[in-house]
């Protein structure tokens, strides 16, 4: 009987060990196609993590929208179905209402000032806040300064977006400020924007021009208006459910990966985004810019959106990201 015990023992030693090696395979999805940044970046994460992990951790990656939308993503890594995705960071205003403002229109003035924030205090402080919603925020990568597209005509000011049908993030802000121009906004999935151009149910949208290029906008968009109306950084997230039953190690691993991965994804970002532009006028598109005086006209426009939405999100977040934004700007 003692030796039977012995035995048990020894088995159940063996089994801990081997469950302890097992390994662990990391779902990661985004709406952006194989090729984008955003997707470049993934790639990069994939790698390092595999390589941390002595190749006890995979990651498998899902880009394109293949397992849904953006909201279909939180709530799959509520679930604890998903372990990880990437979106627009402003779209988690839908779990934690202070996330609005990375929708805010013409906040940052330029891509290292948004960098500086959002790996700062405050965006630490605004990823912190999805715990209680059972999401882990990782790091901050960039989607980039979203423009307008449409197939009726070119935009050479500000009242030439009145009228137009755009599909619009499915959130509150971006209703209100496509209102605000006199244009009917669209709330649509990334998944479905492309045949909505097709078919003409829409008639534009708004992103940035490597994601106008990635998902080939130019077959069934004719105008490109450079406005950079919006910054958006993007949250890599990660399901509190699964990073409950991590080890400190592995947690490690994916924090430090997700930051070093991001390096490489914004790099790719701003290398692409001149090639993107070429290869959109290569295929057609009509690119305009507007005009100082116009910018301004569109600046003011945004105004009333701006006051709305910052009573929405609280005085306390926009006077934190004001605060940083002065301290960078003296």
């Amino acid at each position: 009987m003692r030796l039977h015990k012995g035995l048990l023992v020894t088995v159940a030693i063996a089994l801990a060990a081997a469950a302890q090696a097992q390994e662990r395979t990391l779902k990661f999805a985004t709406q952006n196609p194989k090729g984008h940044p955003i997707v470049i970046g993934m790639e990069k994460f994939a790698e390092l993590v595999a390589a941390k992990g002595g190749g006890k951790l995979k990651v498998q990656l899902f880009p394109g929208g293949v397992l849904g939308g953006d909201q279909a993503n939180v709530s799959s890594l509520q679930g604890g179905t998903l372990e990880m995705a990437s979106m627009n960071s402003g779209i988690l205003a839908a779990q934690v209402k202070e996330f609005g403002i990375y929708d805010f229109p013409f906040m940052f003035a330029s891509s290292k000032e948004a960098d500086t924030v959002v790996d700062g205090p405050f965006g630490k402080s605004m990823h912190d806040k999805l715990e209680a919603k059972g999401i882990i925020g990782l790091a901050y990568w960039e989607l980039g300064f979203r423009n307008i597209t449409n197939s009726r005509r070119a935009i050479n000011k500000v009242d030439d977006i009145a009228g137009l049908k755009l599909r619009v993030i499915p959130n509150a802000i971006n209703v209100d400020w496509v209102k605000a121009l006199g244009a009917n906004p669209t709330p649509l999935p990334f998944p479905e924007v492309y045949a909505a151009l097709d078919q003409k149910a829409i008639d534009g949208q708004e992103n940035p021009v490597t994601v106008i290029n990635a998902n080939k906008f130019y077959e069934v968009q004719k105008y490109l208006a450079l406005t950079r109306h919006q910054y958006n950084p993007q949250s890599v997230i990660f399901s509190k459910k699964v990073w409950d039953s991590l080890s400190a190690g592995e947690r490690k691993i994916i924090t430090d990966a997700a930051g070093e991965a991001g390096k490489v994804e914004r790099q790719a970002a701003r290398e692409q985004e001149g090639q993107a532009l070429d290869n959109l006028k290569k295929n057609g598109m009509q690119v305009t810019e507007l005009s100082a005086g116009e910018l301004a006209k569109l600046r003011e426009a945004m105004k009333p959106v701006i006051a709305k939405h910052s009573e929405i999100v609280g005085a306390e977040t926009v006077s934190a990201l004001q605060g940083e934004l002065a301290k960078l700007r003296k």
